[in-house]
């Protein structure tokens, strides 16, 4: 693209202009949506030709989670309401709406919100730039989760966690997963076993055949520390890769709920320590909680108390 008499126009101010342009309306789940992502954004969020709208909406939403997650508090909040990606955020039709929503969450006035919104873009763009030009975005580790299904039961002797995972793979030849135990679970004392959709070897999951680029993948494991204490006040996930889902389940029993309980979504602080929202248990002593675009290095989970 030419401005300003034919001067070629950088990648940073062309993704600086398309995410301005993309934050208006409904964000990332605008109409049309393959019209409001520009050039330079497809490649950012690494979106081809042939992807459908639902497509281009997971891939752009989780790429800027993923930056974002790289930024302050403030500015990580700022982006995801911005663009609709929050999932309380995404409720709101306009963008005017969406700042008010935050202004509220960050205790200070739209005029600031909106400053904040501008930076983060501004940062936004420039990681973006930054990110090896060798590396398709999206492509590390040649996979993405697109649905985390975990099941924790603290309502007998030993808890269980039992997970299920969907994963794409972003490139031909997909062989090998790690397998990652949510904390505050210790890999060196834990019963791991899978039940289905590969083998284990050591903190590896073998897949049975390589799986082709665009192919899900589904496996599902068990882990079962060997204490109770083990799994004593929180259950925390902490993404490595992009993931659109991440549905969880905790069972206290109904006799044995906790008083209190806290949702942690993209919590800086892994230990299970950060405040969060609290949440409500069931006449069934469960909570379900459900995460989207996760961004890796956040904590999403829950933490109770003892």
């Amino acid at each position: 693209m030419e401005i300003d008499g034919g001067e070629p126009m950088n990648a940073y101010a062309e993704l600086v202009r398309e995410l301005k342009s993309l934050r208006k309306g409904r964000g990332v789940l605008a109409g049309r949506i393959g019209d409001r992502v520009g050039p330079t954004l497809r490649a950012t969020c690494g979106v081809t030709e042939g992807d459908e709208p639902g497509a281009i909406r997971r891939k752009v939403s989780a790429r800027l989670a993923e930056l974002a997650g790289r930024l302050p508090a403030d500015l990580r909040l700022a982006t995801l309401a911005a663009f609709a990606i929050d999932d309380d955020a995404r409720q709101l039709p306009l963008y005017q709406d969406r700042v008010h929503w935050a202004a509220v969450r960050m205790d200070r006035d739209p005029r600031t919100v909106r400053r904040r919104v501008d930076e983060a873009i501004n940062h936004l763009a420039e990681l973006a730039a930054d990110a090896p030009r060798d590396q398709p975005p999206g492509r590390a580790g040649g996979w993405r989760t697109t649905g985390l299904h975990a099941v924790l039961t603290l309502d007998r002797p030993r808890p269980e966690v039992i997970e299920r995972h969907q994963v794409v793979a972003d490139g031909d030849g997909l062989r090998e997963l790690p397998l990652t135990p949510p904390l505050p679970l210790d890999r060196s004392d834990l019963d791991a076993r899978v039940l289905y959709g590969g083998t284990l070897a050591g903190p590896t999951l073998v897949l049975p055949v390589p799986v082709r680029e665009g192919h899900p993948h589904d496996f599902a494991v068990r882990f079962r520390p060997p204490t109770a204490d083990a799994m004593r006040s929180h259950l925390v996930y902490v993404p490595r890769h992009p993931c659109d889902l991440l549905d969880l389940r905790v069972r206290f029993g109904r006799t044995t709920a906790p008083p209190r309980v806290w949702a942690l979504h993209g919590a800086d602080r892994h230990d299970g320590a950060h405040p969060g929202r609290r949440y409500p248990v069931d006449q069934a002593g469960e909570v379900h909680l459900r995460f989207r675009h996760l961004a890796p290095g956040l904590a999403y989970g829950v933490r109770w108390e003892v």
